[in-house]
């Protein structure tokens, strides 16, 4: 795996000959993805990036009361991330004619209104963070459960989230998009609070109207349909009421 990461990070990132430890996991990141990914850490999230796919195969990021800021005070200027050659990633031309074609949003994996607090929210907007998302999906029980994070967030004092794709059946591609890449049919997050977790898991095809608690699973679950370890230095507890309000 290749890293790259900002030269004032240094403080949140350890490396041994076995592991790396970054703020934003809790512990160690997830494992499992393939080699040629590149781990791209940010003053507000950490992830993987998958030439392949051009999306990251997850996403860690720590929401706290300081962090979280109103999303309408910003725009959304779209970025390929500059961390990234061009062959690793879209750029913004690629999503053009997606909105009407496919019915999608651009999508944040970290999203904007939670480091909307902090002078870093215009990373949220790089691409590498972003993925098409279907609009009823993205503006429905997506942003509900991101709603949640941040009220979580607010009354934990803080939580730690890893988020990411699933690639379970054949989507349609970007339509103007001049880099082979593949569409996720669905996506997958888990919320973190001390030792305990409570996890999601969304088709693309999710109704607006579904209620997001509909969609709690298990981290074997997530790990099992996704593919990876998602907290290979700790084992935490699956108890959404604690953490989401979910019952």
């Amino acid at each position: 795996m290749k890293f790259t990461f900002l030269i004032y990070l240094l403080s949140s990132f350890v490396a041994t000959a076995n592991e790396v430890r970054i703020s934003h996991c809790n512990g160690l990141c997830p494992t499992g993805t393939p080699e040629t990914n590149t781990l791209i850490v940010t003053p507000i999230y950490a992830l993987s990036n998958n030439e392949e796919t051009k999306f990251a195969d997850w996403v860690a990021y720590q929401v706290t009361p300081s962090t979280i800021g109103s999303s309408a005070d910003h725009n959304r200027t779209w970025r390929a991330d500059p961390q990234l050659d061009d062959e690793e990633t879209l750029e913004p031309g690629d999503y053009r004619g997606a909105s009407n074609a496919l019915n999608t949003d651009r999508g944040h994996q970290a999203p904007l209104a939670a480091f909307s607090g902090t002078v870093y929210w215009r990373m949220t907007n790089y691409l590498s963070n972003i993925t098409p998302q279907k609009k009823n999906l993205n503006q429905g029980p997506w942003m509900r459960l991101e709603g949640r994070v941040r009220d979580a967030a607010y009354r934990l004092n803080g939580v730690y989230v890893v988020t990411g794709p699933l690639y379970e059946i054949n989507t349609d591609n970007l339509p103007l998009a001049d880099e082979t890449h593949k569409v996720p049919s669905g996506y997958w997050k888990v919320i973190v609070n001390n030792n305990n977790a409570v996890g999601f898991i969304m088709g693309q095809d999710t109704e607006r109207s579904m209620d997001e608690c509909e969609a709690v699973a298990t981290i074997e679950e997530i790990e099992q349909r996704s593919g990876l370890e998602l907290f290979p230095s700790k084992n935490p507890n699956d108890r959404e009421n604690i953490i989401i309000g979910c019952k």
